[in-house]
């Protein structure tokens, strides 16, 4: 028993210690070491042990304290009324079981019929932000300040004046004498980007996410920097008043008040009367999130009765009616165990972090994108590093940025290779592009991806050879490009891992099927650089057979209309290659159709009949040509821009941020390149 106790007080006290240390980087420094929901564990772990052993419990714990001290880099002001933390749940079991214990706990109301324990909720986004407290005398903004520890805090009244949603004077013919109002400061979405864009421009330095360029930004000794920023704010909590002012009953009575004075009220608000509706309300939001112009990282809930609230009273931390209901994390901290490069068909060198498996929205992540070599330049991640990693919604995931102050020393900057890492030719970077390539038509990396693009839906559609039976092959020695596979024979084949007398004559027949494919999808099967499935359909069209594709000059293909002289340069380049004109030989030998235009349309199911889908970024198993031609044969169609009749946003590597964007402010389903093809499939994502 002894060790156990030794055990427990050795817990608490390093418990406390990190969440004291972590409250400095969160509070003082703005610059957290850990996600959101690493810093709440630690904090449930505390209290549960504090709760197990009342011995250990003691007033200065973390647990019993608001915030954390001002800065001390402000004036410090006093606040009128405490301004107090929310416990948190994180689960709708958990969230569910405050409510029964709120209804519970409280008789009905006072002249209100219904049943026992009778409790009406609001609902509030948890905006992303700094808490924020203004004072107003006689309807005149005279101050702001932050939480601080909640009885006093930082006066930022001269940067918060620049934010436009704060009002210099409040409306009406009758103001309270007083008023104190919380609230929460955020940044932006769609003023992030920006800002990153511009310092990108600037600097290449780039801010990691909103909640911390916000209190950056509110920090800043220059006002005139936070203004350029465009914050953001919301009221959601009436906190002190004296004067004139309705007799209030109600929380929301009090956000309609404070609406009519001018004052910026959250418009996703709701006084809901069932636990049930709550529910609801905190689902729909947490599956929404991304619609919104602001980060969100859960719901409010508040029992709607001052009366109520009263009765429940506070703990000297938080108040009994109210929970935060904290949203599944998209974003963690993990080690980035190194950086490698990913070869695709094209030769496109796409590098990604392998990283140590961390649990973000839902899923277990092991590897994210770094898009490509300016932006892990930009991000200045190391292999080493200590990164935050981000998945929102069916987004793939990417790393944020690294934590610096949890860098080791001496950590040597990465560089991007010269070298493909299959075949250890020299990669290239063409002018004015972002993306680097191998440029060696024997690498053993593009080699397979190049026979597996070859024999996908967008190319030459051979059923059952996919990626698992291309490197089956490849390894067999059977094939080494795209014309081998059409010499494959049945003796070849039968007795292979997996392959039997059905399967080696399904093979084989689909193969024999795909030589009549039309002369668009051959020439997108080719995987030619910069030439989409649009464009191979309409040098298909121009010149009907493959022979007249190969005589054209650049010029000639150039002309044709949404061709032009880039894609028929590479065109000309690719088709000049010996390689290359060696896999023509080979399948103009074995038969494949090198003439006429579309052919006939492949008998595909209708399972995206009258959606609009919309693709934006880069895929890695399709072109965007080959994409957009995915949907129209489903019956779909898809449009170049993003409105209310879009079905689907599909959202690749280094996406167009308009698009995005706007689809978020839509809610519009985003999906991400897995989803695609599960939609593709089935037709739902």
């Amino acid at each position: 028993m002894a060790s156990t106790t030794e055990d427990a007080a050795r817990r608490v006290a390093e418990l406390r210690a990190q969440i004291e240390y972590h409250n400095d980087r969160y509070y003082q420094k703005d610059d957290p070491e850990i996600a959101d929901f690493e810093y709440d564990g630690l904090v449930r772990e505390l209290r549960a042990l504090e709760e197990a052993r009342p011995d250990l419990q003691a007033g200065d714990s973390p647990t019993q304290s608001i915030g954390e001290a001002p800065t001390g880099n402000f004036p410090t002001v006093r606040h009128l009324a405490p301004m107090m933390s929310l416990d948190n749940v994180v689960s709708f079991e958990e969230l569910s079981a405050w409510g029964k214990r709120m209804e519970r706990y409280l008789g009905p109301r006072s002249g209100h019929e219904g049943r026992s324990g009778d409790v009406d909720y609001v609902c509030e986004l948890k905006i992303d932000g700094i808490a924020m407290s203004l004072l107003f005398e006689d309807g005149r903004f005279v101050r702001a300040a932050t939480r601080g520890n909640g009885v006093q805090g930082d006066d930022l009244t001269p940067n918060v004046r620049t934010i436009a949603d704060v009002p210099e004077r409040l409306k009406g013919t009758t103001v309270p004498t007083l008023l104190e109002v919380r609230g929460e400061v955020y940044f932006p979405v769609s003023a992030f980007e920006e800002l990153n864009r511009r310092q990108a421009e600037i600097d290449g330095k780039v801010f990691a996410n909103p909640r911390n360029s916000a209190a950056g930004s509110l920090r800043q000794k220059d006002p005139k920097i936070t203004a350029s920023r465009d914050l953001g704010f919301f009221v959601y909590q009436l906190g002190h008043i004296e004067g004139d002012r309705p007799a209030f009953r109600r929380h929301s009575e009090t956000l309609d008040y404070l609406r009519d004075l001018g004052l910026p009220v959250n418009p996703e608000t709701r006084r809901l009367t069932a636990l049930e509706a709550v529910d609801r309300y905190c689902h729909q939001w947490q599956d929404h999130r991304h619609d919104l112009d602001y980060e969100i990282d859960g719901a409010v809930v508040k029992v709607d009765d001052l009366a109520q609230r009263a009765e429940l009273g506070s703990t000297s931390k938080s108040p009994r009616w109210a929970i935060a209901y904290k949203f599944p994390p998209e974003e963690a901290t993990t080690l980035l165990k190194d950086i490698e490069l990913s070869i695709g068909p094209s030769g496109k060198a796409t590098p990604f972090a392998v990283l140590e498996p961390v649990k973000v929205s839902g899923s277990t992540v092991q590897v994210a994108t770094l898009h490509n070599q300016d932006q892990v330049k930009l991000k200045d991640v190391r292999p080493g590093d200590t990164v935050f990693v981000r998945k929102a919604g069916d987004v793939i995931p990417e790393v944020v940025g690294p934590v610096l102050a949890r860098r080791p020393d001496g950590l040597a900057v990465w560089e991007f290779p010269t070298a493909c890492p299959s075949c250890r030719s020299t990669l290239v970077r063409r002018e004015g592009e972002a993306a680097t390539y191998c440029i060696n038509g024997d690498c053993p990396a593009r080699q397979w991806r190049r026979i597996e693009h070859f024999a996908s839906r967008g190319g030459m559609d051979i059923e059952h050879l996919g990626e698992k039976r291309v490197v089956q092959l490849i390894e067999a020695g059977l094939i080494a490009d795209a014309g081998d596979v059409y010499a494959l024979t049945y003796d070849d084949l039968i007795g292979l891992e997996g392959f039997a007398d059905l399967s080696v004559r399904n093979l084989l027949g689909a193969v024999e099927a795909s030589k009549s494919r039309p002369l668009a999808n051959l020439l997108f099967a080719l995987q030619i650089p910069m030439l989409g499935f649009t464009g191979a359909e309409r040098l298909a069209s121009a010149f009907d057979t493959l022979d007249r594709v190969l005589d054209a000059t650049v010029d000639e293909m150039a002309a044709v209309d949404g061709v032009g002289p880039k894609i028929a340069d590479s065109v000309r380049t690719y088709l000049d290659q010996e390689f290359n004109r060696v896999v023509i030989a080979k399948l103009r030998e074995a038969g494949v159709n090198f003439e006429g235009g579309r052919g006939e349309v492949p008998d595909v199911p209708q399972t995206l009949a009258g959606k609009a889908i919309v693709v934006t970024g880069t895929l890695a198993t399709l072109s965007r040509d080959a994409a957009a031609d995915a949907i129209k044969a489903r019956g779909g169609s898809s449009p170049g821009s993003v409105s209310k009749k879009t079905a689907y946003v599909v959202v690749g590597d280094e996406p167009g941020a308009a698009k995005f964007t706007k689809a978020q402010e839509l809610g519009l389903p985003i999906l991400d390149e897995e989803a695609f093809l599960r939609l593709l499939e089935t037709g739902g994502p």
